[in-house]
């Protein structure tokens, strides 16, 4: 099984968007310097920039409540809308939320929340407000849905907007804490069957990269950053299309991930554009070893070339290739 025959159809999705940025942008105004597009949308406030995103989690929620672990899902949440703002070199600077449901459950809803606040204090934002609807009829049983907003702060001499990327850059990555919070049409198919054990491994939150970005963006050597999340390994190229990226070693998978995506038996185009791959965020820079030195953990996974092709994953024959 793959993704569309999971019921995602990601070409669609991408049509619909290109369908509807005409309409969006009959509302912008002189102060909207990135819109619809890019990981997150700018507002230009004199000095500095406003960068806006919204987000969800997916049908990942359909996992929590399979399983009833409801103080996970708030951090996936979290996390979508933050890691995407971090991009432009952006600090969170508060959130909001929508919980909508059949009924509201007062246990299970205060759980999803608890969670939203350890997503925010571990990106230092905070949750100043957000909506929560009773719809019945719209949902069913225990069914529950969730939509996130964050603005965050970005000097105009801060932001990063992928110009200064040329080729012969390295690319460095930080890893992911699982498969994050994207690909779940096709997880929750293909492990339908699995034991709770392996479920509970495959709801793991979403890593948070905040406190990380923030760091290396201090050594002023940080040229490009993309959240790798829908689309997976094609999010690199988001950072600046007048340059090619090829990747040339990703990390180990955990042995669960790569057991879920085995029985996936996807093309291997297809296992880099749906998943992450044990990539959760990227970062470009001329100077890797002042990177790595500031934050050890980061690990080399290909450069820059001159001309833009898409991403290229050279030499790779399996799910999960080994350092």
């Amino acid at each position: 099984m793959n993704y569309q025959e999971a019921g995602v159809d990601i070409i669609k999705g991408d049509q619909f968007i290109d369908r509807i940025k005409p309409f969006i942008r009959q509302t912008y105004n002189k102060h909207v310097v990135s819109g619809v597009g890019g990981f997150a949308a700018l507002y230009d406030q004199g000095d500095h920039y406003l960068a806006t995103g919204t987000d969800g989690v997916g049908t990942k929620i359909k996992l929590a409540i399979e399983l009833g672990v409801f103080d996970t899902i708030g951090i996936d949440l979290v996390a979508m809308c933050v890691n995407d703002i971090l991009c432009t070199g952006a600090s969170p600077m508060f959130f909001l939320d929508y919980l909508a449901s059949s009924s509201l459950n007062l246990d299970t809803h205060e759980k999803v929340v608890q969670g939203i606040v350890k997503g925010c204090q571990q990106s230092s934002c905070a949750l100043i407000g957000g909506e929560t609807a009773e719809m019945p009829g719209m949902y069913h049983n225990d069914d529950f849905d969730m939509a996130g907003f964050v603005v965050g702060r970005v000097d105009k001499t801060k932001y990063i907007d992928g110009k200064k990327i040329k080729a012969g850059m390295s690319i460095l990555a930080l890893s992911s804490s699982g498969f994050h919070s994207n690909g779940f049409s096709l997880i929750r198919n293909l492990i339908k069957n699995e034991n709770k054990e392996l479920k509970e491994l495959c709801l793991t939150p979403t890593r948070i990269y905040s406190k990380e970005a923030q760091t290396l963006l201090s050594t002023n050597s940080v040229y490009g950053m993309a959240h790798i999340t829908g689309g997976g390994l094609n999010n690199i190229e988001r950072m600046n299309k007048d340059f090619g990226y090829e990747i040339q070693t990703l990390p180990s998978l955990p042995n669960y991930y790569e057991h879920v995506l085995n029985s996936a038996r996807l093309t291997q185009k297809e296992y880099y554009t749906t998943f992450n791959m044990g990539i959760g965020f990227v970062f470009v820079t001329d100077k890797k070893e002042e990177l790595t030195n500031a934050m050890p953990e980061l690990f080399e996974i290909g450069v820059v070339t001159d001309q833009f092709s898409g991403v290229k994953v050279k030499g790779h024959q399996c799910v999960a290739p080994q350092k």
